[in-house]
């Protein structure tokens, strides 16, 4: 069975989307720790990061970084957070979040009720943040 994120990467399930090329897509979280937090995800199907190819993984990494980029620039971040966690939904996916302290680092204070239109924000910063950077 697919999981949540092969639906949302076919389209079946809605996605905000900020990034996607042919291996690797990015996406924001609808329970995010700080405003545009994203979750840079395979296309492949594979639960764990260190099962996936080399290759695959370093693809996932450098769109993370591009992303971790982008949210610096767009929330005014010092640091860029990134997670591997991988216990909520069984197909790879790292988390990418403006940072602005270590308390920022954890699932337990996570936005589970953001609006739609603070995530629509959210998207657009991280996009034009992304074209900016090339």
């Amino acid at each position: 069975m697919a999981s949540v994120f092969t639906k949302i990467i076919n389209r079946e399930l809605p996605g905000r989307f900020v990034y996607e090329d042919d291996e690797v897509v990015a996406f924001l979280t609808i329970e995010p720790m700080t405003p545009g937090h994203t979750l840079v995800v395979p296309r492949a199907e594979v639960d764990k990061w260190q099962d996936l190819e080399p290759a695959a993984l370093n693809s996932v990494m450098a769109v993370a970084q591009k992303i971790g980029k982008a949210v610096c620039a767009s929330f005014d971040a010092d640091r860029a957070g990134v997670i591997i966690a991988g216990h909520e939904v069984p197909h790879l996916h790292v988390h990418v979040f403006p940072a602005y302290g270590l308390a920022d680092y954890g699932f337990a204070h996570v936005d589970r009720n953001p609006s739609p239109e603070s995530l629509d924000e959210a998207q657009a910063k991280i996009r034009a943040a992304l074209a900016e950077l090339g």
